[in-house]
């Protein structure tokens, strides 16, 4: 089975949002939540730290989050009420509750986080010995920046370990605008995105608006990636990546992770109301093959599936019910005339590549 390296897994924001236990099988996770009806997900989940490892998936990007921005948003326009807090402050102590998890979990050895080339190395050469007893490598990365109070607290969170932010979330962030609504950096932003330039964070242009997103490409020269994004013209909305964005992104050598969130996949989806069955894992090939198209290589395709980032069976391809089952896209990606190479490189070879440019050397 070949190694799968995941951009985008809210692994905390999972635990302690829905309750769930990382450590538990899905299928114990679903049992608990069978009578549970607060969320459209409940007993639908697909991903938990045991179905990681029975998928390969030996290095993931896990985040920090949680949402503080000046426009606080009704449910009924974003989905959900408990990432929207009243201040940056408290967003801020949020955020470090989901760090707290991920540091007990590596404190009882089921995670390690990897801050430098140096640390991912080792723990390959670990995982490639013997993956069941090495923890699952992690890289922390922030979805929407307003737990960053200040940008002069970019380097605070430099030391514990933060190496990929994305500014802005759904809404407006007290940095970016992103996905719903449209504008430009802030000042704040345009300082928070020098601040990460001169600590050596990367840039996540993962949920930035169209406006917000030009403006970020232009003040930001460090390393870019977008984590778990899909293409606007299979699916249109200013939530995926036009073709313009998608170009410059390879130009800045970006890697671009394909998303699982069904309402990414397939066009005119509702919540709550379309069947999951009209969606297969096809329509994720069909856009890391966009992306491959227009970089006429297959140097900046990869997943980022977001799975349980809100969402479960109820809303992911028809042929995925747990994690492992992102493995099928091997199969399809072949059929399509993927060689075994650009296989590997979707599923883990451009990531780590990224990965070895954007972390520091030691």
């Amino acid at each position: 089975m070949l190694l799968l390296v995941d951009s985008h897994l809210d692994l905390a924001w999972n635990a302690l949002s829905f309750n769930r236990d990382q450590t538990l099988s899905v299928e114990a996770l679903r049992r608990g939540e069978a009578h549970m009806t607060d969320e459209l997900s409940r007993g639908r989940l697909t991903t938990s730290l045991p179905e990681l490892r029975r998928a390969n998936a030996g290095v993931v990007v896990a985040t920090l989050l949680a949402r503080g921005g000046p426009e606080q948003k009704p449910k009924e326009r974003y989905g959900r009420t408990d990432l929207d807090f009243a201040t940056q402050a408290i967003a801020h102590a949020t955020a470090h509750g989901h760090l707290a998890y991920y540091r007990l979990l590596e404190w009882q050895g089921h995670l390690r986080m990897l801050r430098s080339v140096r640390d991912l190395d080792r723990h390959l050469e670990d995982w490639r010995r013997d993956p069941s007893r090495t923890p699952i490598g992690y890289v922390l990365s922030m979805e929407g920046a307003d737990p960053i109070v200040t940008p002069a607290q970019v380097g605070e969170w430099w030391s514990l370990g933060l190496r990929f932010v994305g500014p802005a979330h759904y809404g407006r962030s007290h940095y970016a605008y992103g996905t719903g609504v449209d504008g430009p950096l802030s000042p704040q932003g345009v300082e928070l995105l020098r601040e990460m330039r001169r600590a050596g964070m990367a840039l996540d242009a993962t949920h930035l608006s169209d406006a917000s997103f030009r403006a970020a490409l232009e003040v930001f020269d460090g390393p870019v990636l977008a984590s778990h994004h899909n293409c606007r013209a299979l699916v249109p909305g200013d939530r995926q990546l036009a073709d313009e964005q998608i170009a410059a992104l390879i130009e800045r050598d970006a890697v671009i992770g394909a998303a699982l969130d069904a309402w990414m996949l397939h066009p005119g989806w509702e919540r709550g109301k379309t069947s999951p069955q009209v969606v297969s894992l096809e329509a994720v090939a069909d856009h890391i093959d966009r992306v491959c198209q227009i970089a006429g290589d297959a140097r900046h395709a990869a997943i980022g599936s977001d799975l349980d980032g809100g969402f479960g069976t109820e809303q992911t391809p028809r042929d995925l019910d747990t994690f492992a089952d992102l493995h099928k896209l091997e199969g399809i990606l072949a059929r399509r005339g993927y060689s075994s190479e650009d296989v590997a490189a979707v599923f883990h070879g451009n990531w780590l590549r990224f990965f070895r440019r954007a972390l520091p050397a030691e």
